[in-house]
């Protein structure tokens, strides 16, 4: 069993290698590499996107890299594996992104992402720190999480839902927040589960264990 979490220059990828490896010692999944080779990404058996920035340039780079975009839709696509977004990972799998200017995503989930616009001035932008999940639709990478369960953003722009039903769980910032998304073997996170303490591990155990 093999989970790749994809490299195209996104950001500092340590911690979230070090938390997948974690849990997937403690749950036999397997073994877990970051890798920016396409070839890799190709045969893995789960799919990590991480994701750190501007919507804009993580697209181009997933996108620019040699072989690493077509390789991921191959995976996640055409052979049905696993696959994970996290923060702006997540945020690439909507129809369109509007940070800077208009970008298409991977149209996975059906939602936009746009500016986080607090009903609450005295709320800042971005939306940093600690906050509590609210469940919206169970799922078996839930299991064992519950509303109240704290989980770690750091992000200024969210997903705007049109498919409700794809919502999984969101926080409240001055308004409804998505958190999590999900569309058949397709996951997202907005936070960082790999800094989102005992709640966001067991949250990767469950994805190193989920079979769609």
């Amino acid at each position: 069993m093999l989970t790749v979490i994809i490299d195209y220059e996104s950001g500092n990828l340590h911690s979230a290698e070090k938390a997948f490896q974690r849990m997937a010692r403690e749950t036999g999944a397997g073994d877990v590499i970051v890798t920016d080779k396409a070839e890799t990404v190709a045969r893995a058996d789960r799919v990590v996107l991480p994701g750190d920035g501007a919507f804009p340039a993580c697209q181009r780079a997933l996108t620019g890299h040699s072989g690493l975009y077509e390789a991921m839709i191959e995976a996640v696509e055409t052979r049905g594996r696993p696959f994970l977004g996290i923060c702006v990972g997540m945020q690439l799998m909507a129809r369109t992104g509007h940070e800077y200017e208009e970008v298409p995503g991977l149209g996975w989930i059906d939602g936009e992402v746009s500016h986080i616009s607090p009903a609450d001035p005295a709320l800042k932008v971005p939306h940093m720190g600690w906050n509590d999940l609210v469940i919206d639709t169970p799922h078996p990478v839930l299991d064992g999480i519950v509303t109240g369960d704290h989980a770690y953003f750091v992000h200024s722009y969210h997903m705007a839902m049109h498919d409700t039903a794809q919502r999984l769980a969101h926080v409240d910032y001055g308004g409804d927040v998505t958190a999590i998304v999900g569309a058949g073997n397709k996951l997202g996170f907005q936070f960082h589960p790999e800094k989102s303490a005992d709640a966001g591990l067991r949250m990767i155990a469950n994805f190193l264990r989920w079979t769609p």
